[in-house]
């Protein structure tokens, strides 16, 4: 376990990382579909906080897989086993979900968590005594990795009213393993990396896929076809306009450090989080039609603007370095926080994300140099 060449050429996604990202769908889902349960019945505050908990241990424990295999990848037995004890790991933490979210018991996601930072661990302690180059950080990583798990089993007797704060100071050492450990860089693949990012961003924002179908199935079977379909066609134009968004630029040009790394790695929580998150809030949205959420319409409509306007930002924020004025995406966000008071939210979310997509075609096309005659 070597690791591997930063600058190979045609580095692209394996068969087992998919197969890995596959698996992590389930979990993805779960946490969507109980912030929608929470936020249809009036538990906005406890569903969104146990919402970032819960997808936090799904983030950061695809993080760990995604950034060690695209510097020790080695695809041969011993790597395919813990990667597989690893997805084991990811449909545990999937199981503890609802759990997590109703009686606050974290016990089942722990577990999972535990069951993926072990694998982890004996992945990084291989590459520490196979290679001598990256030793140091191998080694740093396997030991933080083990103190800050020992912390994660010891949040499960914290004693209810200290939870929050409990997870914060877990979360923040979590966050700090790699920054304390990658001392001398491993051999991360940017443009495998970028590439990666790219199809979690398509797992999440499948969850509005998801609910965008569900809602055009709901119009042809109730007598409420015309709020449902304008919800299921909103709902079709967020989803294509954010994934047009995030893929307007190639991320694998702004990994140009490990710094820069850190912050467009991290950052991503957010826009992983609520790209999922509108997902949800499509399905409220749809539940409020068919008259199964009794919640204010303002209330509704915001599970699907706050998520979008988050997304917009955050976004804006990792792209800044590829150029670009702010303007247009603050304006886009803020508009899109003054359509939660509008009588069909999602299709005019959907519309000023549109005009936002356009704007920035045609600052593309003005930037580019003209053809050579």
């Amino acid at each position: 376990m070597c690791g591997r060449d930063p600058e190979e050429e045609h580095r692209a996604s394996t068969p087992l990382e998919l197969f890995f990202d596959l698996c992590f769908v389930v979990a993805v889902a779960q946490a969507g579909a109980a912030l929608h349960h929470a936020i249809g019945e009036g538990h906005v505050g406890h569903g969104v906080s146990a919402y970032l908990m819960v997808f936090f241990a799904i983030w950061w424990a695809w993080m760990n897989f995604t950034w060690f295999a695209s510097a020790y990848d080695t695809d041969d037995v011993p790597y395919r086993l813990a990667v597989l004890v690893q997805i084991t790991g990811s449909l545990i933490i999937a199981a503890g979900v609802s759990r997590a979210f109703e009686s606050e018991d974290w016990t089942v996601v722990v577990i999972g968590y535990t069951v993926m930072r072990a694998a982890l661990i004996c992945q990084w302690l291989r590459a520490a005594v196979e290679d001598p180059a990256g030793r140091a950080t191998a080694v740093r990583c396997a030991a933080g990795l083990f103190l800050v798990q020992c912390c994660w089993v010891a949040f499960l007797w914290v004693p209810h009213g200290l939870v929050g704060y409990a997870w914060v100071v877990c979360a923040l050492l979590d966050l700090a393993v790699p920054i304390v450990a990658s001392q001398g860089e491993t051999s991360w693949h940017r443009e495998h990396i970028a590439e990666r990012y790219g199809l979690f961003t398509l797992i999440v924002l499948g969850e509005s896929v998801g609910a965008a179908t569900l809602a055009f199935q709901a119009a042809f079977a109730t007598g409420r076809t015309a709020e449902l379909v304008v919800t299921a066609l909103g709902g079709v134009l967020v989803m294509a306009s954010l994934w047009w968004l995030y893929f307007s630029r190639d991320s694998a040009v702004l990994l140009t450090s490990a710094r820069a790394s850190f912050v467009w790695g991290y950052g991503h929580y957010l826009v992983f989080a609520a790209s999922a998150a509108v997902g949800a809030g499509l399905a409220v949205v749809a539940a409020r039609a068919e008259g199964e959420a009794e919640i204010p319409a303002a209330l509704a409509a915001a599970s699907v603007t706050v998520p979008v306007a988050v997304f917009v930002v955050v976004l804006w924020f990792l792209h800044r370095r590829a150029g670009g004025s702010a303007v247009p995406a603050f304006a886009a966000a803020a508009l899109v926080l003054a359509a939660t008071f509008t009588p069909t939210p999602v299709i005019v979310t959907g519309l000023l994300l549109a005009a936002l997509v356009a704007l920035r075609e045609i600052q593309h096309a003005r930037a580019e140099p003209a053809p050579a005659a």
